[in-house]
């Protein structure tokens, strides 16, 4: 019922910046909650920031300051503004979209690696 494509990812310095998109299509309608996840090897899938419809923002400590979570309703976009990165940033990046019915959808995942 939604599809999602996520782009942005990459190979950064330490202290530079990416911004990741996570585009919907579909029935996006009555999607309620939008957010970004993070995973590394070994460790388990953990939230970084996330929204609601009302406009409501949520981010783990370890990137409040650095990361914003934004959307474009025209576009069915949210993204995510990654600055200062750090090293312990790198991970593979997934969007996650829920709607009513109990109806979760996530993206491919994209990796953000930041090395120097």
């Amino acid at each position: 019922q939604v599809q999602l494509v996520e782009s942005g990812g990459g190979l950064v310095q330490p202290g530079g910046s990416l911004r990741l998109a996570c585009v919907a299509s579909g029935r996006t309608f009555d999607i309620y909650h939008m957010g970004w996840f993070r995973q590394a090897p070994g460790k388990e899938r953990e939230l970084v920031a996330e929204m609601t419809r009302a406009g409501t923002t949520n981010y783990a400590d370890y990137v409040k300051g650095r990361f914003t979570i934004s959307g474009d309703n025209a576009k069915n976009t949210i993204y995510l503004q990654m600055n200062s990165l750090r090293p312990e940033d790198t991970a593979a990046y997934f969007c996650r979209f829920t709607a009513y019915g109990a109806r979760i959808y996530w993206g491919q995942g994209t990796q953000v690696t930041v090395s120097s």
